[in-house]
């Protein structure tokens, strides 16, 4: 223990000279000794089968994202720096349209996967895996990772004997040169970590497969073996965020609770789709958002989809009891910025090598996605979602219960209940930023369009819960919105933007208000913390209040059904139906049996009443002017930080 706290004493000593350090540069290195070197990191983490500078939604050009593009800020950062090693944090094989044809449709047998042919072109020295590396099952994931030249580490799952699944972790031995030209033989250990979650999330295809441990119980069991292997420095590759409140046992986001397990040297950090340093994680305890240390151990999160490039620059030094991190620096470099016209600039451009790896499978996705299954009569987009109901839910919400009715016809202790659907809005702006909206034209539909309304390879599920428990899961819902103070006139946002869209569950089938007057009855975990509020008001089934001994189905997917969100009635226990086919599959079926759409809300939600004199506002893409409803009570109130716009809504 004491040996934990002095090594963090130690390293916050070194946040404060770091600054110094870089201002005097190698002629104090040299100052300092031979055994003293500089050790550049790179990362980056939930690069998503983002290979091209290409949004296959909008099947167009996309200056945000692209493995080629960060690929170019890898180049410049290795020309920089003697020493160097480059890591990725997971999600890579899961999150495009590409991704899913080559899960759905060409498969991974005969060739490298797209995202691993292109990641061997630079040279990547080690990964870990990320929880939507299971999305595909267990086979698919070893299929993928068998043509990567570099290895994967991940220590927290387990084989059913309680052995590791994967390779816990790895000494990477390197010969590094010192300031003066000196070289040096170092021993680097690479350890992973994925959050445990991953057995509700897919559980289908873990359960019986695979187990975890919880991401600080692994560390504390597999760290120290490291260090006894002989490992002169420890990183640690974690597909985890930073979490807000206080660390806790098997949480999703153990980046606080990891760095005070002692034996970690630096930490790259990932999942949450952030970008640390920054302000996202300011006045969070132990958190040094604009240095990049958590309890004093450097660390990093390279943003998603290739939009940054993780750098953490460690000044290492050798005494007697080994190498230690005397000094560092932490940074995160973009590929893209966004001018005060809300205007997407490249930083850099394409790697030509990373393009060519991926190339023909990025054809062969264009095609596949570009084939229509359908049309639509009006427009599909999400632009208002969160404040009104929306065609763009509507539609998955009849798909799911089209299907979900159909199944239970054919099971005699599931027929006749009445069936709901809960489905939410996955695309509506958030860390996505300004084009980040579900937007389908009038006209044919493809399966590109499908997958812009639902991003995710869920599989479709029913739980079977009482009325009571509907109510719960909208309240747990209606936590994506802050508290309205009716008595209030100064401006007050509605949207809390730490609740994730996906959380945002409309469920379909019954009639609600929603009172953002009240506090929430529950916090962003599923806690309950207001026990005395209530949010949702008038709730009803068939235009009467709701019976909540009556029992429903209710169609979901997998992720929420398995206990994904920590929704009342939602851990795995209330399943009926385990549909084989994924959510989307649904729609697509859905769309092809109509032939012909015509997707419209029924307004079963709304907010409410509040006075008029509180100036309740939102955020939501510039592309919104032109779609605006004409029964929402919205009206434009001026731009927004990061390229949003800003709408003044009255209930």
């Amino acid at each position: 223990m004491a040996g934990g706290t002095k090594l963090r004493l130690t390293r916050r000593k070194a946040v404060q000279g770091a600054a110094a350090l870089a201002a005097l540069g190698p002629a104090a290195a040299r100052a300092q000794g031979p055994a003293r070197l500089a050790l550049r990191l790179m990362a980056t983490s939930d690069l998503h089968v983002n290979t091209h500078p290409y949004d296959y939604y909008r099947d167009r050009g996309d200056d945000t994202v692209g493995l080629a593009r960060t690929a170019a800020l890898v180049e410049t950062a290795r020309r920089e720096a003697a020493n160097s090693l480059l890591f990725d944090n997971g999600d890579i094989i899961q999150g495009s349209p590409l991704g899913d044809y080559v899960a759905y449709e060409k498969g991974v047998a005969g060739g490298a996967h797209p995202i691993v042919a292109a990641m061997n072109t630079l040279g990547y020295d080690c990964a870990t895996l990320g929880n939507h590396e299971f999305n595909y099952g267990l086979a698919f994931l070893e299929r993928a990772m068998a043509r990567a030249n570099f290895p994967f580490v991940c220590c927290n799952v387990t084989r059913p004997d309680g052995w590791p699944a994967y390779r816990p972790w790895i000494l990477l031995e390197r010969t590094m040169k010192d300031a003066a030209g000196a070289e040096h033989k170092l021993k680097i250990g690479v350890i992973g970590f994925v959050p445990p979650q991953i057995m509700r999330w897919d559980q289908a295809h873990l359960e019986g497969r695979v187990a975890t441990l919880d991401i600080v119980e692994a560390a504390r069991r597999f760290v120290p073996g490291v260090r006894r292997a002989g490992a002169d420095i420890v990183i640690a590759l974690c597909h985890s965020g930073i979490a807000k409140t206080a660390p806790a046992a098997g949480e999703e986001n153990a980046a606080r609770g990891l760095a005070a397990v002692g034996g970690i040297d630096a930490m790259i950090l990932g999942h949450q789709h952030l970008v640390f340093p920054g302000k996202d994680f300011e006045g969070i305890e132990g958190v040094d958002a604009k240095a990049g240390a958590i309890a004093g151990v450097p660390a990093v999160m390279p943003g998603f989809w290739g939009s940054h490039l993780g750098v953490l620059d460690l000044d290492i030094e050798k005494s007697e009891r080994g190498w230690r991190v005397a000094a560092f620096r932490v940074e995160t470099r973009p590929i893209y910025e966004r001018t005060p016209d809300r205007r997407i600039v490249a930083k850099v451009g394409s790697v030509a090598a990373v393009l060519a790896a991926a190339e023909a499978d990025h054809q062969a996705a264009l095609t596949y996605v570009r084939a229509p299954v359908g049309e639509t009569k009006s427009p599909i987009n999400s632009f208002f979602a969160l404040v009104r109901d929306d065609p763009s839910v509507q539609i998955v919400a009849q798909a799911q219960i089209a299907e979900v009715a159909r199944l239970a016809a054919a099971d005699p202790a599931l027929r006749g209940l009445p069936v709901l659907s809960a489905a939410a809005p996955f695309k509506s702006g958030g860390r996505g930023g300004p084009d980040y909206y579900t937007d389908v034209k009038p006209g044919p539909i493809a399966i590109k369009d499908v997958a812009d309304i639902y991003l995710y390879p869920n599989t479709l599920r029913a739980v079977r819960i009482d009325g009571a428990t509907v109510r719960e899961w909208l309240e747990m819902s209606a936590g994506i919105f802050r508290r309205i103070d009716p008595g209030r006139t100064d401006e007050q946002e509605l949207i809390d933007p730490a609740f994730p869209a996906f959380n945002f569950d409309v469920i379909d089938g019954v009639a609600y208000r929603i009172d953002v007057t009240q506090p929430a009855r529950y916090d962003d975990k599923g806690k309950l913390v207001n026990a005395q509020a209530r949010r949702i008001v008038d709730l009803s089934w068939k235009g009467a209040p709701i019976d909540e001994k009556q029992m429903f189905l209710v169609a979901t997917n997998n992720y929420r059904a398995a206990g994904g969100g920590n929704f009342p009635g939602c851990d795995g226990r209330t399943i009926v139906i385990e549909a084989p086919d994924t959510n989307r599959d649904v729609i697509v079926r859905y769309i092809v049996d109509k032939k012909t759409i015509e997707p419209a809300a029924d307004g079963n939600w709304r907010f409410a009443p509040w006075p008029d004199s509180a100036v309740v506002t939102f955020v939501t893409s510039p592309s919104a002017a032109a779609a605006l409803p004409p029964d929402l009570k919205a009206e434009p109130a001026g731009d927004a930080p990061g390229g949003f716009v800003k709408y003044r809504l009255r209930s």
